[in-house]
């Protein structure tokens, strides 16, 4: 939890604010890999998961409990089961995941199994998929051929406010800062992309796929 709302919950928010569905899947809790999280740590990182959505206008994610920072010790046919059972479920036009090249390994592994399952075959849904980039693990990665290079700028001038309120709704990964998730930083980035693309805010994606 916490990188829908960083790389892509300005979109998300713009998606609401125009009637669009919105679903979201997070695939793991997100703790374990501090050390041992009780159950009122999971509990109040789920309810905080579902707080920011209500704050992006959206419903609650679905969450499920793939190991945290351990997904490359799962089956890669798991993860894609997971999201393949999703999307038959939702039926979305547009894929929202993470970047080839991030640091976080979960996040790779992510990125694989949501090509996958969202393979162009006759009667898929899905005509887009974008790659966005998750403060403190895009930017982290080794310089070369997986750098994150966007081609498509979403205004979030309208919804930057909403991303911030979201961020904040989690108490226990935001940073202060000059932390890349602290809400100072999220405000930068957003203003970066926003110069880069004619805006006075934006969100950045790779484009992996678009089907017209």
């Amino acid at each position: 939890p916490d990188d829908e709302v960083l790389f892509c919950g300005g979109s998300l928010a713009r998606h609401a604010q125009a009637g669009h569905r919105v679903a979201t899947l997070i695939l793991g809790a997100g703790l374990d890999a501090r050390g041992e999280a009780s159950a009122g740590q999971h509990a109040a990182l789920l309810a905080a998961a579902a707080e920011a959505a209500r704050r992006l206008g959206a419903p609650p994610p679905r969450c499920l409990d793939f190991a945290d920072n351990r997904f490359d010790t799962v089956p890669l046919l798991s993860l894609i089961r997971a999201i393949e059972a999703f999307v038959a479920e939702t039926k979305p036009a547009i894929v929202y995941t993470h970047h080839r090249g991030d640091l976080n390994v979960d996040h790779r592994r992510v990125h694989e199994a949501v090509l996958t399952a969202c393979r162009p075959l006759p009667g898929a849904t899905v005509r887009r998929i974008l790659c966005g980039e998750t403060p403190s693990s895009t930017e982290w990665q080794a310089p070369g051929e997986r750098a994150f290079r966007p081609v498509v700028f979403h205004d979030i001038g309208a919804a930057i406010g909403a991303k911030v309120a979201a961020m904040q709704a989690y108490a226990s990964e935001i940073r202060a800062f000059p932390h890349p998730r602290s809400a100072e930083a999220i405000r930068a980035l957003a203003e970066l992309r926003g110069t880069q693309s004619g805006f006075a805010a934006a969100e950045a994606f790779e484009l992996v796929r678009a089907v017209a």
